[in-house]
């Protein structure tokens, strides 16, 4: 396992996502995901928690994933190579369907379901889901929900804060103990969370070396 400081891997993070970052596959029926290949970081959360401002804030783009003010726009698994071209990446980042759109109809919410399941089930080369998590809200029953299934399915999995430009200074501490302490008894829960803000740029840096370090830890 690499021992490389936080300071080495939030300049591994930094070069990870300084190069290509494409869009190559995606994914909405069962049975239909690509090739197993390089270590694969999942994201996941609540529809409009803010993933695709994230997504794009972390690998640098402006439009890499597409940001709505509509609820429940990703509908599909969507991959993206990072930290080289396309067959030949160090890493996929993946980007799942926002979960509790209530208004997208009970067979539409069904088949993203199973879909996430079918993904989470023996999916060698996923490294770790981050599960988005709106700060103003903290976790709420829906975000329960992914995290039984997660836990259900035995997969790593790391809580992200995000819109933490909307909470003020003086209850961060209160917000990141009261995360913990839900997390704590929860079996496949990575134990620390970061908190970030697509805004000001807050946490970026910390969630490039997170996952710079997954793939330090899966190469070696």
């Amino acid at each position: 396992m690499d021992a490389g400081s936080d300071e080495d891997f939030i300049e591994r993070g930094r070069l990870l996502f300084a190069g290509p970052c494409e869009f190559v596959f995606a994914n909405a029926r069962l049975g239909d995901l690509p090739p197993v290949g390089p270590p694969e970081i999942a994201f996941a959360g609540r529809s409009n928690v803010g993933k695709s401002s994230l997504l794009n804030a972390l690998t640098g783009r402006k439009t890499l994933a597409r940001v709505s003010h509509t609820p429940g726009r990703t509908q599909q698994l969507n991959f993206f190579a990072a930290g080289g071209e396309p067959g030949a990446e160090r890493l996929r980042l993946v980007d799942m369907p926002g979960y509790g759109y209530a208004a997208a109809g009970k067979d539409k919410i069904a088949d993203w379901s199973v879909l996430i399941q079918d993904f989470l089930r023996g999916r060698v080369s996923l490294a770790r889901v981050f599960v988005l998590v709106d700060s103003r809200r903290g976790i709420t029953s829906l975000d329960e929900e992914m995290l039984d299934l997660l836990d259900r399915a035995a997969v790593s999995y790391q809580i992200v804060l995000t819109k933490g430009d909307a909470v003020k200074a003086a209850a961060h501490g209160a917000l990141i103990d009261a995360t913990l302490a839900a997390l704590a008894k929860r079996p496949a829960a990575f134990p620390e969370l970061i908190f970030t803000s697509a805004e000001t740029g807050e946490g970026v840096a910390e969630l490039r070396a997170a996952i710079a370090r997954l793939v330090s830890e899966r190469s070696g």
